[in-house]
């Protein structure tokens, strides 16, 4: 059974404008609490309690957070480990390598949320990795995931401008085996900003027939821009969250 989970904190958050001006957008409050907060509580209720959090933008917001939050989180300082000139979503996985010790994990993005089901559901631990995937809309503006067979993953496909045959996102949670870290070694930099995608280390392991896709069944909600707080908000509300 898989315990650990890596939780990417470190970005700018510059989507989310003012809101995030002089904290991380994981820290903005949502009916009371931080987001992370949240996430952070679904992760533990779904039986996840080695929680590595990476930091790196105004990181002592979330340091002072984990100093009063109730249960044990280890705090990853990426920049003091990758450096503050390596930017992208591989970026905070590879800080964490040290830290998750040999284990097999999960890894999520800081700033989206999953129903406790969701993350039990991708606690496998049987030498695979997999990807949340879920039918979207508005696929375009995602990574799209195009499977193969037997619930295989071929690759993802960054923000397609044209159809390719799959509405699937990747909703940034992810199991992972240690055989991520050496994918994410060989990554290379995306201009215009030189990321170092963490998709593209997925569809490495892909291409030797080692990620499957895992489907959200309940609910994965984004929260990267400034209509995303009253969003979640309301929808946490309604849940009695």
């Amino acid at each position: 059974m898989i315990r650990t989970v890596v939780i990417s904190a470190a970005g700018k958050g510059t989507r989310m404008k003012e809101l995030a001006k002089d904290k991380p957008k994981h820290m903005i409050d949502v009916n009371g609490k931080p987001f992370l907060w949240y996430l952070l509580e679904n992760l533990r209720a779904a039986g996840f309690d080695d929680l590595i959090v990476v930091v790196g933008h105004l990181r002592q917001h979330i340091e002072e957070f984990a100093e009063t939050y109730p249960h044990k989180l280890t705090i990853v300082n990426q920049f003091a480990i990758m450096g503050e000139d390596k930017y992208g979503t591989a970026v905070p996985v590879l800080a964490a390598r040290e830290a998750v010790n040999g284990k097999p994990f999960l890894a999520v993005y800081g700033d989206n949320l999953y129903s406790v089901r969701d993350l039990n559901a991708m606690n496998h631990d049987d030498g695979k990795c997999y990807v949340g995937a879920l039918p979207h809309e508005n696929w375009q503006k995602y990574g799209v995931l195009i499977p193969g067979e037997n619930n295989r993953l071929k690759e993802i496909i960054e923000k397609p401008d044209h159809d390719v045959g799959s509405k699937l996102i990747n909703t940034g949670l992810f199991a992972f085996t240690q055989e991520i870290f050496e994918a994410c070694e060989k990554v290379k930099p995306t201009p215009p900003k030189d990321e170092l995608y963490l998709t593209d280390a997925v569809t490495e392991l892909a291409k030797q027939n080692k990620v499957f896709i895992q489907p959200i069944q309940d609910y994965w909600k984004d929260f990267g821009s400034p209509e995303d707080v009253g969003a979640v908000s309301q929808f946490l509300k309604e849940r009695g969250e």
